[in-house]
């Protein structure tokens, strides 16, 4: 049975008052209430916001935010009760109090919500307010060892994570700038799910990386991460992390339509290459090169030596009418295979199936 309601602003100081408070929040924890509904019931009670900070999996900071007034001489009363319950909610559910459930995730990462929720939603996770954080997409189809790999290069702090749609969204406090963070997510991506990959084995991660922001803002650093995503590689060849911050002017590459990329006369005898095994071999290959700017680098990613990359790009050459000594030629070809890059990952993004590409790999 729910407590009888009361509120603060009816009460005064006695012994009695504090009885009552005492005894409400008593019932709420016999009622087995959960985090959501101490709190909630503390704000009605206490007639102002109540914000809570986890110091630990089970251990609340709360605080009763009272702007411009001084407040209740029971707010210290119903600090101590909330902190009490929410304890019992806490050892109740275990780390999932603490961690938040996803559907609060999403809400906080939701653009169509209205700030109240979305500051309820940020109290119920516990997040810290004062720290800078930024969102992840990661690609979904990942085996869950991909996922590891990703928030183990993140570090000790705390990451919430949800699914929204085709992807996992993962939210952490940040401090790095996102050339070093990308660089080394791509570098664990890569360590753990080097090229070529072996056959029908589940392919590594690609990510998006929002920017640094608030977390009330955390919604665009999630429509940012989305954005990034598309322009990191769907195979184990090129960028496996792409921060939005480093895209610059090539994101408006994503706003070419797909259907449009796809029927380009140099996009279609790339696909036409890459339908048959050996081609699709020349053209990732020649798309890493494009990538990592050497010969070099690209035999040591792709363990190749050096002459059978050589020889990949200069069928590629061939049959494109390029040469990727000239700098002309070289930018032509990097474009397309950026363009079309873009065009399989917002493919594989959307579930959808592109035409014209080859499957043979």
């Amino acid at each position: 049975m729910d407590p009888e309601p009361i509120r603060l602003s009816q009460l005064d100081s006695g012994a009695d008052a504090v009885l009552r408070v005492v005894g409400y929040f008593d019932a709420l924890v016999e009622s087995s209430a959960d985090a959501e509904t101490v709190i909630q019931s503390a704000e009605s009670v206490a007639q102002c916001p109540v914000s809570v900070r986890w110091l630990s999996a089970t251990e609340p900071e709360v605080r009763l935010e009272r702007a411009g007034s001084a407040g209740h001489p029971l707010d210290e009363v119903v600090g101590d009760r909330v902190r009490h319950a929410l304890r019992i909610a806490a050892s109740r559910a275990g780390a999932a109090v603490r961690l938040g459930d996803p559907a609060l995730l999403e809400l906080v990462l939701s653009d169509n919500e209205l700030p109240a929720e979305r500051a309820r939603a940020i109290r119920l996770l516990g997040l810290d307010e004062s720290r800078e954080v930024r969102v992840l997409a990661v690609s979904a189809g990942s085996p869950a060892e991909a996922l590891r790999v990703v928030v183990r290069e993140l570090g000790d702090q705390p990451v919430r994570s949800v699914t929204i749609g085709a992807d996992t969204a993962l939210l952490c406090y940040s401090s790095e700038d996102a050339r070093t963070l990308s660089d080394r997510l791509d570098a664990a991506i890569i360590a753990a799910f080097p090229p070529p990959p072996p056959a029908q084995a589940g392919r590594g991660p690609w990510v998006g990386i929002g920017a640094k922001t608030t977390v009330f803002d955390a919604a665009a650093s999630w429509l940012q991460a989305q954005r990034g995503l598309r322009f990191a590689s769907s195979t184990h060849y090129g960028r496996r992390a792409v921060a939005y911050e480093r895209l610059s002017v090539l994101e408006l590459l994503a706003e070419l339509p797909l259907e449009q990329v796809l029927r380009h006369h140099d996009v279609a005898r790339i696909n036409a290459i890459a339908a048959k095994p050996s081609g699709a071999h020349d053209i990732d290959t020649t798309e890493a090169f494009c990538v990592l700017g050497s010969l070099r680098r690209t035999a040591a990613q792709l363990h190749l030596h050096h002459s059978t990359v050589a020889a990949r790009i200069a069928h590629v050459e061939s049959a494109m009418g390029w040469d990727l000594a000239d700098p002309i030629d070289r930018f032509t070809a990097t474009l397309v295979l950026f363009v079309r890059r873009i065009a399989l990952s917002s493919a594989e993004l959307s579930a959808t199936e592109p035409t014209n590409v080859g499957k043979d790999r």
